[in-house]
């Protein structure tokens, strides 16, 4: 009930610009349906949602751009398809275990 309020208190002002952290993180799945319907209502209206996640399925079909982040650097950023198709149509979960796996290993 926490998140619920705390994303509405964040939204109800309809901001333009949407920066959320995790933002389905203690929703129930009723919850977290409607906000990835908003989110995505929202950016199709040509506003922009930009919000962080660790659950790789959901910005494989939210998100129209994606970035992998590891330690605070940029590894990788394109489309979902951009970077599916650049690792042989592999799932994004795929590519982000890859790129962060080689990443650790050239340390």
């Amino acid at each position: 009930m926490k998140q619920k309020i705390a994303v509405i208190g964040a939204l109800i002002h309809e901001p333009p610009v949407w920066v959320l952290d995790e933002p389905m993180v203690g929703l129930d799945p009723q919850a977290a349906f409607l906000l990835k319907e908003e989110m995505r209502a929202h950016a199709n209206e040509g506003a922009t949602v930009f919000f962080s996640t660790h659950v790789l399925e959901v910005a494989e079909k939210l998100c129209d751009r994606v970035g992998i982040i590891q330690r605070g650097k940029l590894l990788l950023e394109g489309t979902p398809q951009e970077l599916r198709s650049n690792a042989g149509d592999e799932s994004l979960e795929q590519v982000f275990l890859e790129m962060t796996a080689a990443k650790e290993e050239e340390k």
